[in-house]
């Protein structure tokens, strides 16, 4: 049997470095989730565009028939770097080497009005907590009093990034084509959509003429735009603003910051800005052989990116992939070869029709970019069968302005206990 590798997350770098390591090597992929989740499309699951199914994988179903890969389901407590082992709440593992691959977690700043009463979405399960939320809003609005409809129907998204920039989209499409048809006798006049950003800007690392033509899709659209501001504090009513301005809501869905996810026992200068952990050039953490970091929670400056590569799922394969050519490399005794990243360009949607791409020498809007955020989107996502499920979701939701899937699943109380029970021995 080959040295032992644990990576330590299955997102895309996680997934991909693991998917390209080969029988050399006795490999560990420890993920607290049993499934893959494509993060792109979280938001339509938040909208009820489509099934959270339709974006997972079962990390089993992808490794079936590979012996060497081993999955465990569970959290990491801590990293011995000194006796190299991994401790998590279903054992110890041990490692010749260990790759961090956790991606990033919510940033509230240290508020902790944000982190209890905002609605995150980083994770399937986060998503459809989101979908309950507005789809219990307007049942709620049926029965509400006159004094309380505003905070009910207001929805606010805070981070005008291209997460808070789709998901403010497809909030404003629901407002439109859908929720007039679900609930006939509602005024939706009533409805209305923030997108707070603190810079001047929506998609603020994209070109200006595509920052332009998102505030201009989403003022289109109804959205009502705060830029140039901050949420400063939220008490699960009441949004305070930075001007001081306030904003009844019951929803507040937060894309506003992200920090690296690093495990305990990572020592502290090795961290930068953003907490995410310094790298070389071949992905491996400062001051330590033995030990590599892909993807968002990784820090690598090179000449092109001074400031660090972009957190995007682009760059986590293409590290994952470096990574694992060169631990090939490793086994045959040969150097290592630096990473670099060549940026293919970005993209976000709107809405139907809506959206803004910025390739390396051209930038364009509108239908084309639209189909081309779709194909792309289409073309990473893992099996063919969920491939499919996507396609139809979307082809269905192309001729009819509609979609079928917005079901409220709350947990039972069995749930509860097993996810409580389960929470206390990690």
């Amino acid at each position: 049997m080959g040295k032992k590798v644990i990576i330590l997350g299955a997102g895309f770098a996680g997934l991909q470095l693991a998917r390209r390591l080969g029988v050399q090597y006795e490999v560990t992929l420890i993920d607290q989730y049993n499934f893959h989740q494509f993060q792109p499309l979280f938001y339509q699951v938040a909208t009820g565009r489509l099934e959270p199914s339709a974006i997972s994988f079962p990390l089993r179903k992808v490794f079936q028939s590979e012996w060497h890969i081993h999955v465990r389901i569970t959290r990491v407590k801590e990293v011995s770097l000194a006796n190299k082992k991994v401790i998590t709440a279903a054992g110890t593992y041990d490692y010749d080497y260990l790759v961090i691959a956790t991606g990033c977690t919510n940033n509230f700043f240290g508020n902790k009005n944000f982190e209890q009463y905002a609605f995150p979405m980083k994770s399937v399960n986060e998503a459809i907590a989101i979908r309950n939320r507005i789809l219990l809003n307007f049942e709620d609005a049926l029965s509400a009093q006159a004094d309380e409809m505003e905070e009910v129907l207001n929805i606010v998204v805070a981070g005008g990034g291209p997460t808070g920039v789709e998901m403010a989209g497809s909030l404003a499409e629901m407002k439109k084509y859908i929720l007039p048809k679900d609930y006939p006798d509602m005024d939706f006049s009533r409805l209305n959509i923030y997108l707070v950003e603190g810079s001047p800007h929506t998609l603020q690392n994209m070109s200006s003429p595509s920052q332009k033509k998102s505030q201009e899709y989403l003022e289109e659209m109804g959205v009502k735009l705060r830029l140039d501001t901050l949420v400063q504090d939220y008490d699960g009513k009441r949004i305070t603003l930075k001007d001081g301005s306030i904003i009844k809501c019951r929803t507040l869905i937060w894309t506003a910051g992200v920090m690296g996810n690093v495990p305990a026992g990572i020592p502290g200068d090795v961290l930068v800005k953003g907490n995410r952990i310094k790298v070389d050039e071949y992905n491996r953490v400062q001051d330590l052989d033995n030990v590599f970091a892909i993807g968002d929670v990784a820090y690598m400056e090179t000449a092109d990116f001074p400031k660090g590569h972009p957190q995007l799922a682009n760059v986590a394969i293409n590290q994952a992939k470096n990574l694992a050519a060169n631990m090939h490399r490793l086994v045959r005794k040969e150097n290592m070869k630096s990473f670099k990243y060549t940026n293919p360009g970005t993209m976000a949607t709107v809405g139907k029709h809506k959206a803004v791409v910025d390739l390396p020498v051209v930038s364009f809007q509108g239908r084309l970019a639209w189909f081309t955020w779709m194909f792309l989107h289409l073309m990473l996502i893992l099996s063919v069968k969920n491939k499919l499920t996507i396609f139809i979701n979307w082809a269905i939701s192309y001729f009819t302005n509609d979609t079928t899937l917005r079901l409220i699943l709350l947990p039972t109380r069995k749930q509860i206990e097993i996810a409580a029970k389960r929470n206390a021995e990690n």
